[in-house]
């Protein structure tokens, strides 16, 4: 993770959300990017947008996507998902984030949490840290398609492209287009034959 960490804060409840930012700000021992969803239709967008290190978020907000396509839909692939309890929730559900805060933890618990969880090492091997949106971006790239044709063929906005985009190129230290063709190949995102000549 960066030296600054971003969290994406996911809770509709005003009392609770300024409680926790409040928390978060008392913790001095990690230097942090607070962002804050009030909707769950924000969510994707938001995940996109601000692209966060980890993400808190109420487990028993309704709409909320599950937290297995959260994570499909990071940009990215270490996301690390906390969940925010403030009622019971159930333990099957929990089983599948990184970690749970609830609204009875000391500061000095969360603080314990969050450096506990920025701590842990990447789980993803090299090469593998793309999501699934990211391989198919760098397809459409390799054949040539503007920012523009990706979005539409993709069913995305220009702006989200460009993000994945600089995301991939991050990743993978790779600027250019003939480096992602060779990537792609080696990879097996795609066929010689499928690239335009």
């Amino acid at each position: 993770m960066s030296s600054s960490v971003k969290i994406l804060l996911v809770e509709p409840s005003e009392i609770i959300r300024r409680g926790m930012i409040s928390v978060l700000q008392q913790l001095n021992t990690i230097h942090m990017e607070v962002f804050e969803v009030t909707e769950p239709e924000q969510l994707r967008c938001s995940l996109c947008w601000r692209n966060p290190d980890i993400l808190i978020i109420n487990p028993s907000v309704s709409g909320i996507l599950p937290l297995h396509d959260i994570k499909k839909e990071a940009s990215n692939p270490e996301l690390k998902c906390i969940a925010l309890l403030n009622s019971l929730s159930d333990q099957t559900t929990l089983k599948s984030y990184d970690e749970t805060i609830s609204i009875y933890d000391s500061v000095e618990q969360i603080n314990d949490k969050l450096n506990k969880l920025i701590a842990q090492p990447s789980t993803q091997p090299k090469g593998e840290s793309l999501t699934q949106r990211e391989k198919e971006i760098i397809v459409c790239v390799i054949k040539g398609m503007k920012n523009k044709e990706i979005a539409e063929t993709l069913h995305l906005s220009a702006h989200t492209v460009v993000s994945h985009r600089r995301n991939i190129a991050s990743k993978l230290q790779i600027h250019s287009t003939a480096g992602l063709t060779i990537y792609a190949i080696v990879n097996k995102l795609v066929e010689l034959d499928d690239i335009k000549k």
